[in-house]
């Protein structure tokens, strides 16, 4: 779905209809953005920015509080239509699913592909009054990457033929699962784009390791990964129990910064970002409290979890007393987003 909350608000509130919407935390708190309307991404606005940082850029952004009960209907929704097409359906987040419609071909026909996404933006236009940018590929990898070219309101199709001449001009961390420590991984030997891994003759094993293998296949175009339904890492969380209840921010703030890491290294190593992060906190009464924010764009960064769980803590006001624990978690994982400039 095209910059989906945003998009849910200003299709039920007309009048934001062409302005630049900003969903999150009002630019007089310290709170984070969760996602932007295209209008507002102009002025540099992007999930998990500081809303105080996105109203500097963006002065007559308009700043509107999550619904994210609204958006989860609204996702049934959607998910509903896509499954009268009769295909098997992953839904990998609360916006975005892959569809095996194979069922439809005994070769693949890319102009009944494209006739079929067609379809589906028409349904999802009709019923839910709402874009969606579809990609098509023979497999997970190049469907994802062409969902991702002309946003928004895209279709775009990657046939076989074309793959790998079309993949060569792009950056390596377009690539499922090469995220930023892949990334710069990758840069120290001068690997920066998917031609330079095409054609790179030595072993990648000593950059990436056991992904050395599915990298190579990756840069060609190929990826034999099926639909997955269940298995697959729902969540990762760190948590810390005090041998004494405290509210030192000395001791909370390196804490907190420790545990952020330890996911952004979980979800490295699963190759995955997040769209959920969560706080969890217990005091000495034994009471607990958790608080959740979602994304637009996942996160994958200690730096971005850090501080959406800083702007938790500050805006549930959880350190009001002294904590006997303290947790950060991250869910609605999925392929780390990329944001593309892809040849026309």
């Amino acid at each position: 779905m095209d910059a989906f909350y945003a998009s849910v608000e200003q299709r039920d509130a007309p009048d934001l209809r062409g302005m630049p919407v900003i969903v999150g935390a009002s630019p007089d708190r310290r709170g984070v953005v969760c996602a932007a309307s295209y209008e507002a991404r102009k002025f540099g606005v992007h999930s998990a920015m500081p809303s105080r940082t996105a109203h500097r850029l963006c002065p007559d952004g308009i700043f509107i509080r999550p619904r994210m009960e609204a958006y989860r209907r609204e996702s049934r929704e959607i998910m509903a239509c896509l499954s009268q097409f009769g295909g098997a359906v992953e839904q990998v987040s609360v916006d975005e699913a892959y569809l095996d419609m194979s069922h439809h071909f005994d070769v693949f026909e890319p102009e009944l592909a494209i006739g079929l996404g067609r379809q589906m933006k028409a349904l999802i236009r009709q019923d839910r009054r709402l874009t969606a940018s579809i990609g098509i590929g023979s497999n997970k990898l190049l469907a994802k990457i062409a969902s991702d070219h002309g946003k928004p309101d895209g279709l775009f199709c990657i046939t076989d033929a074309e793959k790998v001449a079309f993949l060569r001009p792009m950056p390596a961390s377009a690539i499922h699962g090469v995220g930023k420590v892949t990334t710069k991984a990758l840069a120290s030997a001068g690997l920066k784009t998917i031609a330079d891994l095409q054609d790179h003759a030595g072993d990648l094993r000593a950059l990436v390791g056991s992904f050395a293998a599915s990298l190579k296949k990756y840069a060609f175009g190929d990826d034999d990964r099926a639909l997955e339904f269940d298995g697959q890492v729902k969540s990762v969380s760190a948590e810390e129990t005090f041998d004494r209840d405290t509210d030192d921010r000395r001791v909370l703030v390196p804490l907190l910064k420790e545990q952020a890491h330890e996911l952004a290294e979980k979800l490295a190593k699963e190759r995955l970002a997040a769209r959920t992060v969560q706080v969890k906190v217990r005091y000495s009464d034994f009471s607990t409290l958790t608080r959740q924010i979602s994304v637009e764009e996942p996160v994958e960064g200690a730096g971005d979890i850090y501080a959406i769980a800083c702007s938790l803590l500050r805006r549930e006001k959880l350190v009001s007393r002294p904590l006997r624990l303290l947790g950060l978690g991250v869910s609605g994982l999925g392929p780390p987003s990329t944001q593309l400039t892809l040849p026309l």
